[in-house]
């Protein structure tokens, strides 16, 4: 499929406990929409550097990345509010909307993925990283997709919140002209 090319370029940011099915989508809609696709958790495991130092590497990419005013997908370890006021905080400086997209599956079905073999996460990482977890605030721009719902389900939803236009930015509809969307698909 071709890029997509909202008026507004977004970072679109894959929130969720682990095994919730962030990643799946996440690849899944970048590759549909030729969408550039940063995951932390990858540069991570390719710069064998500490949490602090990757950390450090995937806002560098994301600085750069933003530079193209192309919409692009984001995961990173986001499940404290504070951090994820500070990727909102910095994609706004930068021209962008950020559309939290929290991936919600239940914590059994997120275990048995997370914990798998070659999974990231054993019994014990993943009980504590759902316990620091903080669920979205009604302040932050998020919506909800199932885990375990097919891609061509999650991406209806994304992408009907993506062309729903924005009331304090909305233009007034101009006379003869039916459908006044926000978004284009190239």
């Amino acid at each position: 499929m071709k890029p997509l090319t909202p008026s507004t370029p977004h970072v679109i940011v894959m929130v969720g406990i682990p095994g919730a099915g962030k990643t799946h989508f996440a690849k899944h809609f970048a590759k549909t929409f030729n969408a550039p696709f940063l995951n932390h958790h990858v540069i991570a495991d390719l710069s064998s550097s500490s949490e602090q130092k990757s950390g450090e590497l995937s806002s560098l990419l994301l600085d750069e990345i933003m530079k193209t005013q192309r919409t692009v997908v984001l995961e990173a370890p986001l499940g404290a509010r504070k951090a994820r006021q500070s990727v909102a905080k910095k994609t706004k400086a930068a021209g962008y909307t950020t559309l939290f997209v929290w991936v919600q599956t239940d914590s059994d079905e997120a275990r048995r993925r997370s914990t798998k073999r070659g999974g990231r996460h054993d019994k014990a990482s993943f009980e504590e990283s759902v316990r620091s977890f903080q669920p979205m605030h009604s302040s932050e721009s998020f919506i909800v997709i199932s885990g375990k719902h097919t891609f061509a389900t999650q991406v209806k939803s994304v992408l009907r919140h993506l062309a729903e236009p924005r009331p304090a930015s909305t233009p007034k509809p101009r006379p003869g002209v039916q459908n006044n969307r926000n978004i284009v698909v190239r």
